[in-house]
């Protein structure tokens, strides 16, 4: 590979220090061994290639055949012609091939692998240059793939299409605004994975290359499906776990020395499985949403499809549990053989599944899309007008999203695993916390996935006081669970020094400039008073909740920025800055005067918010739209009254704390100097005012 050996030797020649000589530079030892161990792959690294892309493609086209995505064209009908028709779907298993690749070999570069002090491994370079040529080819795909569908929508061959079209397309449509975007962070995470050898840089490229991956999801089959809630966030999850789950395995395959091997493997073991439980549960739910009854499952050719990739899953599960007992052991040993053959083989599977996967978002769904009821409604919201709020209603007829849903489980499980850690070592955790965090976790899933939910979607006053609760309720519990020092006590180091771990991750975070710009006090205060104003005294509100991920990226905000504004004020983990709390104070008063002059300003108003949206979506059980919108602004005004007291509370407790501690110290220091007769802080400190008296009455003139 000599491409990758000149790569090595100019990066070793423009930057000094980051990386060490023997993992640059080709000539050395260690870097002939690397080099050459991943250029001599033998028979397995020249035919894995070629099976897993004839497993893909073949796998594809027969699924396209039995799902009827391939029907012969009708007499009259435009027909975008056979380039299109199966030039389309090899472009999108084409895109979804390189970027799992490409999400894949860089959170192998950045998170598993060890490191060579601030920068990767040799092969972690290797990976990160390989990233780089794959992220290229899917921004390449992309852009082909916005092509080809305007060719497949408008019935019109590639060849007659003008550039004004495809533009329009690509700026205006949804669909083809996801994949301008995913070309843009593709195209981003390729220069990134070939700009240097930093693992912060790789671990950032890695992060673009895993966002470049959602967009797509909010805006194909589940995105037009009904209660898209359950069928947009299941398919985000899917892909994400999938992304990561084939893609480390990929990168596994390029390792070739055992030793190396044997750690990483079993690091991305455990990655693989919750991967595995992501993609099996997301993968159920989204099937239950596009098959309507389980009848379809074997009445449907969607359904035949579906079967198909549930039998995928089912046997690479079974090359996971034979991975763990017999492969990774072996590995230790330093014998690669078994490894390289059933991962070989488990790639071919993942290959059918990705042909599968492609031909399912070709195929028609027993559940038609909601834009052809009768009921526009459904098509925009994902459910039906809800009946009129009782008490009931609001804790009843539950819209979960799987997002919410899959973070408060998480959120919950990690937390609890962490205080278990810790006490079974023998360490006490404060039960306050413990039940603090565990409030916060189930008022956020009651906010985003009970009844009350519906109602957040089409009235105003819903929507302030799920906000209200979001941005000051649910902070408040979560900054009194303490997470952050929870992890840093719970989690473990890695065996290996030079391998990351999340701890080690987790201190680089709250210890980075970005987080010391985030927790300023007035920058914090910004943003959480800032997004107030910005989001309903503009067109922000309505643009937000015509989108899926317009909404759920406006709730996570809502639960970010008042996180951050009461981790400043009222936090106890670490990475907040040191602040006297009469500042604090201050910084809390001004934060109450904006929530009152927001609400204040909201009840004066006399123009709809988002007209536009709650028109559409208005109840007609429901009071008009200025009287709903007056009461959401009463929400608003009256809501943050009882935190914003608790809140002060909390700080005049600290503050008197601080004081009592601060004074315990000097107590404690005077005690030591009557010990041993040293002076301690508070004498020399009346010394010093002593002596400066006596020099200013030497200066004064005598009379």
């Amino acid at each position: 590979m000599p491409h990758v050996e000149n790569a090595q030797r100019h990066a070793g020649s423009t930057r000094s220090g980051a990386i060490t000589a023997t993992a640059t530079h080709p000539e050395t030892a260690t870097g002939r061994s690397v080099g050459a161990a991943v250029s001599r792959g033998g028979w397995l690294a020249a035919t894995l290639p070629v099976a897993a892309v004839v497993s893909a493609v073949a796998v594809l086209l027969l699924a396209l055949r039995v799902g009827g995505a391939l029907t012969q064209s009708i007499p009259g009908l435009p027909d975008p012609g056979p380039v299109t028709t199966w030039a389309l779907p090899v472009a999108r298993l084409l895109a979804d091939a390189t970027a799992t690749l490409t999400v894949g070999l860089l959170a192998t570069a950045a998170f598993l692998l060890p490191g060579d002090g601030p920068s990767v491994s040799p092969y972690g370079y290797l990976l990160r240059r390989r990233a780089g040529l794959a992220a290229a080819a899917w921004a390449g795909s992309a852009l082909a793939l916005i092509v080809l569908t305007v060719s497949d929508l408008l019935g019109v061959p590639v060849g007659r299409l003008n550039v004004p079209t495809v533009v329009s397309y690509a700026t205006s449509i949804s669909q083809g605004q996801a994949l301008l975007v995913q070309a843009g962070l593709a195209a981003a995470a390729a220069a990134l994975a070939r700009a240097g050898v930093s693992r912060d840089s790789a671990a950032l490229a890695a992060a673009l290359a895993t966002v470049a991956v959602v967009p797509p999801a909010f805006t194909g089959h589940a995105a037009g499906a009904g209660n898209h809630q359950i069928a947009v966030s299941s398919l985000t999850l899917h892909v994400l776990g999938a992304a990561l789950w084939v893609g480390g395995l990929a990168a596994l395959l390029m390792i070739r020395r055992a030793t190396v091997l044997a750690d990483v493997a079993n690091r991305y073991s455990r990655l693989a499985l919750g991967c595995f439980a992501a993609v099996a549960v997301s993968g159920m739910a989204n099937a239950a949403v596009r098959l309507g009854t389980p009848a379809q499952l074997w009445q449907s050719r969607y359904g035949w499809l579906i079967l198909g990739k549930l039998a995928a899953l089912l046997i690479l599960g079974v090359f996971g549990a034979a991975h763990r007992r017999r492969t990774i052991p072996q590995l230790r040993a330093g014998r690669r053989g078994a490894f390289t053959r059933l991962a070989a083989g488990e790639l071919v599977v993942f290959a059918a599944a990705v042909g599968l996967a492609v031909a399912l978002s070709r195929s028609p769904t027993p559940v038609p899309d909601p834009g052809t009821d009768a009921d526009p409604l459904t098509a925009l919201l994902g459910f039906g007008m809800p009946a009129a709020p009782t008490p009931g209603n609001l804790l009843g007829q539950p819209l979960p999203d799987l997002l919410f849903l899959a973070a408060s489980l998480a959120g919950a499980a990690s937390y609890l695993v962490g205080v278990g850690r810790l006490r079974k070592a023998g360490h006490h955790w404060p039960i306050a916390r413990t039940a603090s965090w565990l409030a916060g976790i189930l008022v956020f899933a009651a906010a985003t996935g009970l009844g009350f939910a519906r109602y957040a979607y089409v009235l105003f006053s819903a929507h302030m006081a799920q906000h209200m609760v979001l941005a000051m309720l649910v902070p408040i519990l979560l900054v009194g669970g303490a997470p952050v020092t929870l992890a840093l006590r719970a989690l473990r180091r890695p065996t290996d020094p030079q391998v990351r771990g999340i701890r080690q991750w987790l201190l680089r975070g709250v210890h980075s400039p970005v987080t010391r710009l985030l927790t300023h006090p007035l920058v914090a205060l910004g943003i959480y008073t800032g997004s107030l104003f910005g989001l309903y005294f503009s067109d922000l509100l309505g643009t937000l909740m015509r989108s899926h991920l317009g909404h759920v990226a406006m709730l996570v905000h809502f639960v970010a920025s008042g996180y951050l504004l009461f981790w400043v004020l009222i936090g106890i983990d670490p990475g907040r800055p040191r602040i006297p709390h009469p500042f604090l104070v201050l910084i809390h008063l001004a934060a109450m005067m904006a929530h009152g002059f927001f609400g204040l300003a909201l009840m004066q108003t006399t123009t709809v918010i988002a007209p536009d949206w709650y028109t559409s979506v208005h109840p007609g059980w429901a009071s008009s739209l200025l009287d709903d919108q007056k009461l959401g602004a009463g929400i608003a005004w009256a809501f943050g009254e009882i935190p914003a007291a608790v809140v002060m509370i909390l700080l005049v407790r600290q503050w008197i704390q601080a004081d009592q501690r601060e004074q315990r110290r000097l107590d404690r220091a005077a005690d030591r100097a009557e010990a041993t007769g040293e002076d301690d802080d508070l004498t020399r400190y009346n010394a010093f005012l002593a002596a400066a008296g006596e020099q200013e009455a030497r200066r004064r003139p005598t009379r």
